[in-house]
């Protein structure tokens, strides 16, 4: 339904109900990690782009961190170049790795970037290897309880906010590409998991809330039942669930619970498909997705 559709009282109980939460949030700070099909569809790359210049409009500091699975799975298949996933990861050769730096730099981040500065002129694009505010070591992975070696891929071990500081501080919107420097060996650069950077990156500034984009409508206690989607959790219960969840919900779950370690007090997994679910998770009474809360926070 369009606004223009609504009555003046409808439009009065949204701005009131609006309210209260302009006040809690404005001068914060908000990560949001960016993907699924909000990355895909032309009207939800829209609602994104204006929900995230609303945000920072209302004097609220957005920060977007990025992953382009399907963007690097394309682009892999045109030029012909093997990648298979083991336990979720994709296996990163350096020459797969060669072309993930490129398309989440080159191509991704640079779309994102043109497609805010349409709305506010405030998006500055920032890789994870820029003033090596991102570091990481290698990951492995444990297949029928044989380790296997995925290549260049990374867990985040350190995180330099500075450089994000420093966009902040401007007035800039960072958007941030998820590659990390390898702390054992800073000539090379290692593929990160964008969900698990976004929460990186939350703690490390500290952000008073984490949202994760995604293709679902939240957690599900049984899964795929919709009827059991999870509104609220605390991150200890969260975290008693991961052995039980899909490989592709684990990391999202995953980066919820440490964004909370960190001090986070809130990290929601929202559906992406569904235009401004941002600003109804933020600016509604009852929220929208599954909000995880650290364990010391009502």
């Amino acid at each position: 339904m369009s606004a223009k559709n609504l009555s003046a009282g409808d439009k009065a109980g949204i701005l009131l109900e609006t309210l209260p939460w302009l006040r809690e949030y404005s001068g914060s700070r908000i990560v949001i990690k960016y993907g699924g099909n909000a990355m895909i569809s032309e009207d939800l790359k829209e609602a994104f782009a204006q929900d995230v210049s609303f945000l920072h409009e209302w004097g609220i500091e957005p920060i977007v961190v990025h992953g382009g699975g399907p963007q690097i799975s394309s682009m892999l298949k045109t030029l012909g170049i093997e990648a298979p996933f083991v336990s979720g990861l994709r296996v990163t050769s350096p020459e797969v790795m060669k072309v993930v730096r490129m398309v989440l730099t080159g191509m991704v981040q640079r779309e994102l970037v043109s497609l805010l500065n349409e709305k506010s002129i405030a998006a500055i694009g920032i890789s994870g290897e820029d003033g090596a505010f991102l570091r990481a070591v290698k990951k492995s992975a444990t297949v029928a309880g044989k380790p296997v070696d995925l290549g260049l891929v990374g867990q985040v071990t350190a995180v330099d906010p500075g450089p994000i500081e420093d966009l902040l501080q401007s007035g800039r919107i960072p958007v941030v590409s998820s590659i990390a420097v390898n702390q054992d060996n800073p000539t090379q650069v290692l593929n990160i998991n964008a969900d698990l950077a976004a929460a990186a990156v939350a703690g490390a500034i500290g952000a008073k809330k984490l949202i994760v984009l995604t293709d679902v409508k939240g957690l599900y206690r049984n899964w795929p039942d919709p009827n059991t989607r999870i509104s609220q959790i605390k991150a200890s219960e969260a975290a008693e669930m991961l052995p039980t969840l899909e490989a592709g919900m684990c990391p999202k779950v995953q980066a919820c619970i440490q964004a909370c370690e960190q001090g986070v007090p809130r990290a929601t997994i929202i559906d992406g498909r569904v235009p401004h679910s941002m600003l109804l998770e933020i600016f509604t009474d009852t929220g929208f997705g599954t909000m995880v809360m650290g364990d010391n926070h009502d």
